[in-house]
């Protein structure tokens, strides 16, 4: 089991997003989805306040309210490592300290916890100040209210920026970050933040593993995603170079007798750093998939193979 970073906690290979629950996975679902993952030695659950609130009639939350109900309903709470995120909810937007403060006690609630384990600043807040911010996920800690605190999104400066106002007053340290990073999205995150995260000693928690759902071939022709909730998502993906490294995936996964989405999940579970990627499962079907990669392991000539294939992928997909 991998450890993320510096911390004591130590993680099932994949982390199973919570983005789905509570917007194309309903109350029942999500919880079937979480005992099918946790029945599996799954014990990684990525979250974020804002989850869902771009979801028809949602305000932000409904995923943390989600995992709450079954944390009362399944008694496991304590099985699992818990990761939420702040900055985005329409109530709580931005890292000011009063902000991350009233935002970590809501998700508390919303959660139905006494702590959280894994804290990100999801996204860089540059009209307040970054020690403000620092110190107030240091507080937290303090209290007893977050274990470990991270980042999401963050460019390799003000990343490194963190960890130095940390490290000068002796504040909280972040154990992870999370990036944007799949085999058809390797920058800016391989050149500029993979460099800082191993100096740092930061677990790497990629989210958008499988590409908005492209990476795990079901999207082969444009009338694939046509009018679907990710059309926007998969269509910059969607380049001869990509559906290159999907056929590269598709007879890597034959050889394997796994599904592809599997294979582009174990390429990531073999670079350096990396803890967990992040997958979402809105239906306990898709999970078996996700599951596998745990268990694959791909072989150096399928690994540099895989690379080879997506290094020719346009930087902008």
């Amino acid at each position: 089991m991998p450890r993320i970073g510096t911390s004591d906690l130590t993680v099932f290979p994949l982390a199973l997003g919570g983005n789905v629950f509570g917007w194309t996975a309903d109350e029942a679902t999500s919880h079937q989805v979480l005992d099918a993952y946790t029945a599996a030695g799954g014990d990684f659950v990525d979250t974020a306040d804002v989850y869902s609130a771009w979801g028809d009639g949602n305000s932000g939350g409904e995923s943390e309210t989600v995992i709450g109900s079954w944390f009362a309903k399944s008694g496991k709470r304590d099985d699992v490592v818990i990761a939420t995120k702040v900055s985005q909810h329409p109530e709580f937007p931005g890292l000011s300290a009063d902000n991350v403060a009233k935002a970590a006690r809501a998700s508390l609630q919303r959660l139905g916890t006494d702590r959280i384990d894994l804290y990100y600043a999801h996204f860089d807040d540059q009209d307040t100040p970054l020690e403000e911010t620092v110190r107030a996920f240091d507080q937290l800690v303090r209290e007893g209210l977050v274990r470990y605190t991270a980042i999401s999104n963050y460019s390799k400066d003000r990343a490194a920026e963190w960890i130095r106002i940390a490290d000068e007053h002796g504040l909280a340290k972040p154990v992870a970050i999370q990036p944007h990073y799949n085999l058809v999205t390797r920058e800016p995150y391989e050149s500029e933040i993979a460099p800082l995260a191993h100096e740092a000693g930061l677990g790497v928690v990629p989210y958008f593993s499988l590409a908005a759902g492209f990476l795990t071939g079901k999207y082969r022709t444009k009338d694939d995603f046509a009018g679907k909730d990710r059309e926007g998502q998969v269509s910059g993906y969607f380049t001869d170079e990509g559906l290159a490294v999907v056929d590269a995936l598709s007879t890597i996964a034959g050889a394997h007798d796994t599904e592809i989405a599997t294979v582009a999940l174990a390429w990531l579970q073999a670079q350096p750093d990396v803890v967990a990627p992040i997958a979402s499962a809105r239906n306990t079907e898709q999970l078996p998939a996700l599951l596998a990669s745990a268990e694959l392991e791909l072989t150096a000539d399928e690994v540099r193979t895989l690379s080879d294939a997506s290094a020719k992928v346009p930087a902008a997909a």
